[in-house]
């Protein structure tokens, strides 16, 4: 008779969705012949500087590290180290160059290091030169080496050149050299 349940109806919830990365823009593949000309493509925006890359420790990387993310070094790396920004852990040991717009060393450095901005908290072992523009050292960090300060190189401001106007206004003679110059003979007189 009546179509009403006395049972709660339940809502289930939706399962979560996969990380599905977005749909390919077709106006930007070449189907075309090769030697076809392509569509100009945008540049891709350069992603918000987020959490670092992190090598952990216990770690053992022998070669060159560079790129253009930042990067924490909390294993052993034996080799040049280039990236944006650089994080070296307390347990990180890097045996090699170091160039980064910003460095910060927990850990121990043996190599020269280079960067706009470097900071040695008091737990840093550094041995090598340091080129810097801006340089921090706690208390306790141990550094032995040479501070090398760097400058930003400003486009140098050319003054205008004035050239000299010659006077021909005056009625002195050609023996006067003007009223600004001293006479040494008159001078030498007055000792």
């Amino acid at each position: 008779m009546f179509n009403k349940t006395s049972k709660p109806v339940r809502h289930t919830p939706e399962p979560p969705k996969a990380n599905v990365p977005p749909p390919l823009d077709m106006s930007t593949v070449n189907m075309k012949k090769p030697g076809a000309p392509v569509a100009p493509v945008a540049p891709v925006p350069v992603a918000a500087r987020g959490a670092p890359s992190l090598l952990a420790a216990h770690l053992n990387i022998d070669g060159n590290i560079t790129g253009t993310a930042d990067l924490q070094i909390d294993g052993n790396v034996r080799g040049n180290v280039k990236v944006a920004h650089l994080i070296v852990g307390e347990a990180g040991n890097i045996e090699g160059d170091v160039e980064a717009e910003t460095v910060e060393v927990r850990g121990r450095v043996l190599g020269a290091i280079s960067g706009k901005s470097v900071k040695l908290l008091s737990s840093a072992y550094v041995e090598g030169d340091i080129s810097h523009e801006a340089l921090s050292i706690d208390v306790g960090a141990y550094f032995q080496g040479r501070c090398l300060q760097t400058r930003r190189v400003e486009a140098p401001v050319i003054a205008p050149v004035v050239a000299p106007v010659a006077n021909t206004s005056h009625s002195f003679s050609s023996s006067d050299t003007g009223m600004n110059s001293y006479d040494l003979n008159a001078l030498s007189d007055l000792k």
